[in-house]
């Protein structure tokens, strides 16, 4: 009788997964932002404009959340670039980075 090795036995080798490690930490963050229930529903409360933009101060009686709170959570999202923002004299609009939902989409995919 004649023994097949493990490997052999138990299953082909795995694909080489798609991301290195690097992009994988990239995307671990944009997870860990986005696991906050707060900043999905600003989210997608902007993505629902059809301008696709949205006035930070709108947010925060639409949402019921406080204005530090809002702001909070915008700044966060801003800085892991989800979104874009634009001064437009006191006011300060946002928007989704598309590329950076597409490139969460295709670590899923």
């Amino acid at each position: 009788m004649t023994l097949l090795p493990l490997a052999d036995f138990c299953c082909p080798p795995l694909l080489a997964g798609s991301l290195t490690a690097t992009e994988a930490a990239d995307v671990a963050v944009l997870f860990r932002v986005l696991g906050e229930p707060a900043r999905l529903l600003l989210l997608s409360a902007i993505a629902a404009q059809p301008s696709q933009e949205v006035c930070a101060c709108e947010l925060v009686e639409s949402l019921g959340l406080s204005q530090p709170t809002v702001s909070h959570h915008l700044k966060v999202m801003y800085e892991a670039g989800l979104l874009a923002k634009e001064r437009r004299g006191n006011w300060i609009y946002y928007r989704i980075v598309r590329e950076r939902l597409v490139s969460l989409g295709k670590v899923l995919d």
